[in-house]
């Protein structure tokens, strides 16, 4: 059939396979000219499909030459209806790493689940004895506990109602958005989601197990920002959230004894940050200041410079409170002192002058495998 991409809000209901295929050996490409990061040979990545856990795995496999195991929760074609990119995105990367004689193996499931847990200790036992990196890249809506009680995710403020400029996915209009204060038992739910604790039972069940190397490593994502989105972000609910996954850092080194770190990375275009309210009109307006100032750098060029300068050099670079700071560029004094005088004057009328919209939905696009060069979105495929 001829795919097309169908947006509804901030999510595209399609995904091209031929396209999810081209952008994952475009992203093998640049590790690849980056050279060799001296990333460890067996690597375990939570959260593998997309954005920065697939960009991880790209950079173990192809810059460090490791053998990887991932864990994705992603849908299968069915009918006319396309699987979702990660399940395109993976399926490309086990062909591309096993042509070149890299073990690659992916489990599909629920990562907080007690059974991929399971499932994933036994293949390590089975398949490496033990696994040297731990990346946790996870960005879930929800969360089932073993009891079977279900946790959701929000995206509000915390202390009271935010009112601010918003870009409206629809239609590339700036209007005024309101987000709710959440209450003391969403925010709870949140933390339960995004926060530490499952990182922290993933690398327990493994020390449990010892399926862990003896000089191990586990890194976690996690985003501040600027000022400017803290009430939204760094302030609002999933701001709790990682917080909570920070105090978990030093929870596995103390608890567990096991070296673990936060890498705090650049605002970029996902599936997730798609779904925040004022959060795109940033992004949109970081990536054009950004790029003009020739610093600007998407998932791959993130967790390249990750792995090849601040993870597995000499030592690892970390700030005074044990993070990886890859927001650095994005932090700049420069680059946040223009961003807000734009943010001042922008407008529904000026959008698309003042900042990068076209750059902002390109990368949109580009997640589900459309708007590639090189590829015939007019040709039948097969999803």
């Amino acid at each position: 059939m001829v795919i097309e991409p169908k947006v509804k809000g901030f999510i595209c209901t399609t995904a091209h396979p031929v396209g999810c295929r081209e952008n994952v050996r475009r992203q093998i490409e640049y590790i690849k000219k980056l050279g060799e990061n001296h990333a460890p040979k067996k690597v375990l990545v939570i959260g593998a499909s997309t954005g920065y856990g697939l960009a991880s795995r790209i950079a173990a496999a192809f810059g460090g030459h490791a053998d990887t195991l991932g864990v994705m929760f992603e849908k299968e074609a069915s009918g006319k209806r396309t699987a979702t990119p990660g399940f395109y995105n993976t399926k490309a990367f086990e062909e591309f790493a096993r042509a070149e004689g890299l073990y690659a193996r992916s489990i599909n499931g629920d990562a907080f689940s007690k059974e991929i847990k399971e499932e994933v200790i036994h293949t390590i036992q089975k398949d490496f004895g033990t696994v040297d990196l731990v990346i946790y890249s996870l960005a879930a809506p929800r969360r089932t506990m073993p009891d079977g009680t279900v946790y959701h995710s929000v995206l509000k403020a915390t202390k009271e109602p935010y009112r601010q400029k918003s870009l409206n996915l629809k239609d590339n209009t700036v209007s005024e958005a309101e987000i709710p204060a959440a209450s003391e038992e969403e925010i709870e739910a949140t933390v339960k989601v995004m926060g530490g604790e499952d990182w922290f039972d993933w690398i327990e069940s493994f020390n449990n197990a010892k399926v862990l190397s003896e000089h191990a490593v586990t890194v976690a994502y996690s985003y501040i920002g600027p000022e400017l989105t803290y009430p939204i972000y760094f302030n609002g609910t999933i701001g709790m959230a990682k917080k909570n996954l920070h105090e978990y850092a030093e929870k596995i080194r103390k608890t567990l004894n096991t070296s673990a770190y936060i890498s705090v990375n650049k605002g970029l275009v996902t599936q997730a940050s798609s779904a925040i309210p004022v959060v795109p009109l940033y992004f949109a307006i970081l990536y054009k200041v950004m790029k003009e100032k020739g610093c600007h750098e998407g998932c791959i060029e993130q967790i390249g410079r990750l792995f090849h300068d601040k993870l597995f050099g000499t030592q690892v670079i970390t700030d005074e409170q044990g993070m990886i700071r890859m927001d650095d560029y994005e932090l700049r004094e420069d680059i946040q002192t223009e961003i807000k005088t734009v943010w001042d004057k922008i407008n529904s009328e000026n959008v698309t002058t003042l900042s990068d919209i076209k750059g902002y939905w390109e990368d949109f696009y580009q997640m589900f495998g459309f708007g590639l060069e090189g590829v015939d979105y007019s040709a039948d495929v097969e999803v």
